[in-house]
């Protein structure tokens, strides 16, 4: 069978599916594993462009991140952020803010070296059968938010297409900051509400471990919906916003703008039972939208079980 989608579901997906000695093939239309765990080396370093930590209260998914902890991938970050609002700022605490000195992509590609993944194959159709590009497989799963997965999947012939285009994502534009120097208080991160531009600003040095001079910054779905057809050019705002918002008062040396068009579950279906999809036809949605949470663990954990459900159909076909 086929996982299309790389990231921390599609790769959770197919280890299952393996260890139920099913055989699978992992394809993704990127260079890279990851999906929106996305990192990017830049100045020859790991800056997180996608997620900006995880957190952990599953534990089966605890036993995971216990072993990439022990394998020096991840990092207990902190669980302190600062908070900034109409009122001004405040500390608020939470639980245990995760991080990883590779980058967050680090954990996906470590989960994808031990798979059959190949990586710059995209798929264009996925119909009843189910066929990919109309090759007959045992079954397809597709762990990607739903408006990628609702263009290969024709709503009309598979209950997933219509499943998939229920599902609906904000977008986000994540900016990468780099400073000659560090020149703001110490933080770790901060929350910030009722703002124009800003949702959300992190220390990528201190959250990295390294302490270099980056901060990222992640905007509000409007302000990203504005210039989603011409990111680069939100650079200056984004930055000017963060200046005004930590007070600082040396200038970016570089600003790097990721664009996200499908950055944040907002609605689709909410299922009470499964995390996930699976209809008669053997076809599979997978991903954080079935939890309507944007969070690593909701994402690994409906790729998880997406996979046994799948195991426990077909190992039972024989």
């Amino acid at each position: 069978m086929v996982v299309v989608g790389a990231g921390i579901a599609g790769t959770a997906c197919a280890a299952e599916l393996l260890r139920a000695g099913v055989p699978v093939e992992v394809r993704d239309r990127a260079r890279v594993p990851g999906g929106r765990m996305a990192s990017r080396r830049l100045d020859d370093r790991p800056v997180d462009l996608g997620a900006a930590y995880f957190t952990v209260d599953d534990p089966d998914f605890a036993v995971v991140v216990r072993r990439w902890q022990a394998a020096g991938l991840a990092r207990e970050w902190t669980d302190t952020f600062l908070a900034y609002g109409p009122d001004g700022r405040r500390e608020v605490r939470g639980p245990t803010r995760w991080a990883a000195p590779g980058g967050l992509r680090s954990l996906v590609a470590q989960a994808a070296g031990e798979l059959p993944v190949t990586l710059e194959r995209p798929v264009g159709a996925v119909g009843p059968g189910p066929t990919v590009d109309g090759h007959r497989h045992r079954a397809v799963a597709l762990a990607m938010p739903g408006p990628q997965a609702a263009r290969l999947l024709d709503p009309a012939l598979t209950e997933a297409g219509r499943v998939a285009r229920g599902q609906r994502f904000a977008p986000v534009l994540a900016v990468v900051l780099r400073y000659p120097a560090r020149c703001w208080p110490d933080f770790h991160g901060a929350f910030v509400n009722d703002h124009p531009v800003l949702t959300l600003v992190c220390d990528d040095g201190d959250r990295r471990g390294d302490q270099a001079s980056v901060l990222v910054a992640h905007t509000t779905s409007d302000f990203a919906a504005a210039h989603l057809s011409g990111p680069e050019a939100a650079g200056p705002a984004v930055a000017r916003a963060t200046a005004e918002l930590l007070g600082l008062t040396g200038a970016a040396e570089q600003v790097h703008v990721h664009r996200w068009t499908y950055a944040k579950p907002v609605a689709g279906p909410r299922l009470d039972g499964p995390g996930y999809h699976l209809d008669d036809e053997g076809v599979g949605l997978a991903g954080d939208a079935f939890s309507g949470r944007p969070r690593v663990q909701s994402a690994w954990l409906s790729g998880r079980d997406l996979g046994r459900a799948l195991a426990d159909r077909l190992t039972a076909v024989g």
